[in-house]
């Protein structure tokens, strides 16, 4: 999203805000964010450490315009839980009696615990049915105004204490209304038997089209990536796909780990892949496509900034890559600005840019 002045999805954000009071209008006319400084980024600029542009607006705008504003876009990572409307937030906090943090929204830096401890607030007004259908249907609606047109959503039905899991599953079924595949998370941490009850869940809802493996390993965890294998492996049977969050600034030997022994066909972040070429040759050998969140990997503080992702690296290499928002309200972007960011980065040819929303279609889960 960009501050007002701006073109399309940006300006039907800031008017929501405005309807809704969750943009306020300070003095000099400054506005805020849930309570924060606008300070969003427009499409056109990259990420940096000093939160200034690393790249030439006027080449990324020429890339846009000429090479891909009109093609149909994808998004296959994209949290439930982070991606909830502003004024959703606004209205949902207030019907519990709950001020919105004024931290909410991602920082730079900030590392994956602090990124992570985020959700317990989106988390807390998402407790019933209700609330999860309606967050599903309007992250479907939003995905449609930003001219994405393959879409999957992917949360932990069992954060969702206000009724059974199958219950939240179900809810989040009928907001999406076949409008986008739906994943269920397991959690780093979590008994594997969580993620083996998802996968029961999934079997018999056609509309959940694969399981994810969420968060990042921590100090005390009783179970290891390996212990999830044979929940996977049974997702695989099932024709479900099977993507994992892996090595999202921790050591690529998670990646491997991931496609070996958990038969995953994705990986969500990646980003410390060529720190080790036999696992780069792993992936590439299996086919695996990895989903690439720049902005989210900047603001976690796995990359220095956005320029330095090393998407425009993998396309070169051959990697199958797609491009995502992760979290469309904590990381403040949509698929359009993803990708106008991304195609500031160095070496990210038109062709590259193409090539990463391609893929971001065709490696969409369609259940066997």
């Amino acid at each position: 999203m960009v501050g007002p002045g701006c073109d399309g999805l940006s300006i039907l954000w800031y008017q929501r805000l405005v309807k809704f009071g969750a943009l306020r209008v300070q003095s000099k006319a400054q506005p805020t964010l849930l309570g924060r400084p606008w300070g969003m980024l427009g499409p056109m600029e990259c990420l940096s450490s000093g939160g200034g542009s690393t790249c030439d607006d006027d080449e990324a705008r020429g890339k846009e315009s000429t090479s891909w504003s009109s093609l149909p876009l994808a998004d296959l990572h994209r949290h439930l839980d982070g991606s909830l409307r502003p004024e959703t937030v606004v209205e949902l906090a207030s019907a519990r009696g709950l001020d919105v943090p004024s931290d909410l929204p991602f920082v730079a830096g900030m590392g994956l615990e602090a990124a992570l401890a985020r959700f317990e607030f989106t988390l807390s007004l998402l407790q019933e049915p209700e609330s999860v259908r309606r967050v599903a249907s309007e992250i479907c609606e939003d995905a449609v105004d930003d001219h994405v047109t393959t879409l999957e959503i992917r949360f932990a039905p069992q954060l969702h204490r206000g009724a059974v899991p199958e219950e939240i599953v179900d809810a989040a079924l009928d907001g999406i209304g076949s409008r986008a595949g739906l994943l269920l998370c397991g959690l780093y941490g979590e008994p594997p038997t969580v993620l083996e009850h998802l996968v029961s869940i999934a079997q018999s809802r056609p509309g959940v089209v694969g399981i994810d493996l969420a968060g990042g390993p921590a100090p005390g965890h009783s179970f290891g990536l390996s212990d999830y294998g044979p929940a996977f492996r049974r997702a695989e049977t099932l024709g479900l796909g099977r993507t994992v969050h892996a090595a999202e600034g921790r050591g690529p030997g998670e990646i491997a780990v991931a496609i070996e022994e958990l038969r995953a066909q994705r990986i969500g972040h990646g980003t410390t892949l060529l720190n080790d070429p036999a696992v780069l040759d792993l992936v590439l050998e299996r086919g695996t496509v990895l989903e690439a969140c720049p902005t989210s990997n900047y603001q976690v503080g796995v990359i220095e900034t956005v320029a330095s992702h090393p998407i425009a690296r993998w396309v070169q290499l051959g990697v199958a890559v797609c491009v995502n928002t992760d979290n469309t309200l904590l990381s403040r972007v949509t698929v359009s600005e993803e990708l106008s960011r991304v195609a500031s980065i160095p070496q990210m040819t038109t062709s590259a840019v193409r090539s990463v929303i391609q893929t971001g279609h065709s490696a969409a889960f369609r259940r066997r």
